[in-house]
C-alpha cells in the first residue's frame, strides 16, 4: 500500500451503529475517510453479536490479512468497539436516545428508533416482518416515528422464492407503517440490486398510491424532518 496521507483535524467523536455485520452492510467501513483522520474517535456499535462474539472481533477479522493491507491499530484515527444486546436502550451523547430491538434475520439483526428534540427516526433494516401479527418490539420502535426506513427488498409476488432471506416486500412495509401511525413517512429501503431503475419506479408509484408520502431510497436522497 502507498503512502497514506493524513489529515490533521481538531479532536472529533462519532458513532456507528451496525444493524449487522454481514459483508454487505460492513464493507465500506474500512475505507471511511474519517478512519484516516488524526485525533478522530469512531466508536463502532452493534447489538447482535454477543455472546459468541463481538463487534471488535467481527471488524477485526475483515480487517486483516489477506482481506486489507490495514489493521485497526494502524489508522490515524482511535476506533472504539461497543457491544450492547438488541432490546437495550443506548444513550451514545447527551440528548440522543436509541432504542432497539431485535429483527427477524438469519444470524439476527438490529432496529434502531433514534431520538432527538422531539424527533424520532425508525431504521429497520434486513428483518422478515412475516404475514402474522406485527411484531410489537418492532412495531413500538416504528410508533409514531417521523420517518420509517425499512427494509422492502421484494414484492409480494417475489416473497415465496426468499423465504428464509430475512427481508420483506414493499406491501408489506406499507402496512407496517400505516399500523405505525398516520403521519409516519416511510422510506422503501435496501432494493433488491436486480430491480433496475425503471423497476423502482414503478414500486414508488405503486407504493405510494398504496400509502401516500411513501419514497423510495435513492442516491441523493435527503428528508427534511
Amino acid at each position: 500500500m502507498g503512502q497514506t496521507l493524513v489529515q490533521a483535524a481538531p479532536t472529533t467523536e462519532l458513532d456507528i451503529f451496525l444493524s449487522h455485520c454481514h459483508i454487505d452492510h460492513v464493507v465500506g467501513l474500512p475505507f471511511f475517510a474519517p478512519l484516516f483522520v488524526r485525533d478522530q474517535v469512531v466508536r463502532v456499535w452493534a447489538g447482535n453479536l454477543k455472546p459468541s462474539c463481538g463487534v471488535e472481533s467481527a471488524i477485526r477479522k475483515m480487517m486483516s490479512f489477506p482481506l486489507f493491507p490495514l489493521q485497526a491499530e494502524d489508522l490515524p484515527a482511535r476506533i472504539e468497539f461497543r457491544d450492547f444486546c438488541a432490546g437495550e436502550t443506548v444513550n451514545p451523547r447527551p440528548g440522543i436516545t436509541l432504542r432497539t430491538a431485535l429483527l427477524n434475520h438469519p444470524g439476527g439483526a438490529t432496529g434502531y428508533r433514534i431520538e432527538y428534540e422531539g424527533k424520532s427516526v425508525a431504521y429497520l433494516t434486513d428483518t422478515d416482518l412475516g404475514d402474522g401479527p406485527i411484531d410489537p418490539k418492532l412495531l413500538a420502535l416504528a410508533k409514531d416515528a417521523a420517518l420509517v426506513i425499512l427494509d422492502t427488498t421484494y414484492t409480494d409476488k417475489e416473497l415465496p422464492s426468499h423465504i428464509g432471506w430475512g427481508h420483506s416486500s414493499w406491501q408489506q412495509g406499507t402496512r407496517f407503517a400505516s399500523a405505525a401511525g398516520a403521519d409516519s413517512k416511510l422510506c422503501l429501503f435496501h432494493h433488491d440490486p436486480e430491480h433496475d431503475d425503471t423497476f423502482m419506479d414503478s414500486v414508488a408509484a405503486a407504493a405510494k398510491a398504496a400509502r401516500p408520502g411513501t419514497i423510495v431510497a435513492q442516491e441523493g436522497l435527503q428528508v427534511d424532518l
